[in-house]
């Protein structure tokens, strides 16, 4: 019998599952795909940062080690590259009496110019970030899986989870389209269907989903240099020669998301100079977890057979959050950081 399940393996599971095995837990990781990171993951921007964007709740206590954790995941991933370009937004600039965040800086239309020198037409001004930076999910999250098998733990694909067996109130483990895996622990960090697999249990999980659409674009080599959201995209490059596009969500697009790529793919052609070769690769439509009051992380069920771990930031806060779900489930001391993200248990 596995000590811990985790029924997942996108960025939180696998971080989960990496942190467990490290520490010589023995662990199982279940994914329904055939691979790690074939969801939501795979579909992300992958923009992180500790410093603008939204922090909902428990998300606000965690900002400040999201950086120092990448750091440290680099350290013990040699593979791991974090590309550390920095940020530039004009997309909703704070009013000039307006304090930024700590590590944020004000600049003005030659800072911008210097910055990203492919801009036509360089805004009056910008929130510079410097500290921001974007990964690649998929291969984190590959290296993840990797280093954790390595370190013990059994990694299963293909294997859908269709319910937890439930006796008497405790969850003995899940059953599988591979057939029942029993455990002491099930983490669960399958994204928007927990709440399903949690029907049974004394939890409540208030939780939306958000249509995500992004663009894959091949382009002139260093077009874009910074992390860019303006008012009608954001892009970054995820590596040499390929860029990243956020396509907007707009009413009545959801059946024609062809066009409204072409439309975005023709914003960034507008805004940059020497991007007349950039074309459009693909792009792919993901639903996003959007836990109403921000993170849901913690036990599930009275007797601690059940952890969730759901989160709309899971690229940003993937880190942290599988290095305190191990410490509180080899210690069983429950981490001050995760004070505000408890799943209420009823």
């Amino acid at each position: 019998m596995s000590a811990v399940v985790v029924v997942g393996a996108g960025i939180v599971g696998s971080s989960v599952a990496y942190h467990l095995a490290r520490r010589g837990v023995p662990v199982t990781l279940l994914d329904q795909g055939p691979a790690q990171a074939t969801g939501v993951t795979g579909n992300s921007f992958a923009w992180i940062g500790d410093s603008g964007g939204h922090w909902p709740g428990g998300a606000g206590d965690l900002r400040e080690y999201v950086l120092a954790d990448y750091r440290r995941l680099e350290n013990e991933l040699p593979h791991v590259t974090v590309r550390r370009t920095g940020s530039l937004s004009w997309a909703d600039v704070p009013a000039a009496d307006s304090r930024l965040e700590p590590g944020q800086f004000r600049v003005g239309r030659s800072e911008i110019a210097a910055l990203e020198p492919n801009l036509r037409h360089p805004p009056d001004q910008a929130v510079h970030t410097p500290s921001d930076a974007g990964i690649d999910p998929t291969a984190l999250t590959r290296t993840l899986v990797e280093t954790a098998a390595a370190h013990g733990a059994t990694v299963l694909h293909d294997t859908t989870v269709t319910s937890l067996r439930v006796t008497d109130g405790h969850v003995e483990g899940v059953l599988t389209s591979a057939g029942f895996h029993a455990a002491t622990t099930v983490v669960l960090t399958a994204g928007t269907t927990i709440p399903e697999l949690c029907e049974r249990l004394p939890v409540d999980l208030p939780m939306a989903s958000s249509p995500a659409t992004l663009a894959r674009v091949t382009t002139p080599p260093g077009l874009v240099r910074t992390i860019v959201a303006s008012p009608d995209f954001e892009v970054r490059e995820v590596r040499e020669g390929h860029l990243l596009l956020v396509v907007p969500q707009a009413e009545g697009t959801a059946g024609n998301r062809e066009r409204v790529a072409q439309d975005a793919l023709r914003d960034l052609k507008a805004a940059f100079r020497g991007s007349d070769e950039c074309r459009l690769l693909g792009h792919r439509t993901s639903s996003r977890p959007m836990p109403a009051l921000g993170p849901v992380i913690g036990y599930a069920t009275h007797d601690r057979s059940v952890y969730v771990a759901v989160m709309h930031s899971a690229i940003t806060l993937a880190p942290t959050v599988g290095r305190l779900i191990a410490d509180e489930l080899t210690t069983g001391r429950p981490a001050p950081e995760l004070r505000r993200c408890r799943p209420r248990v009823h």
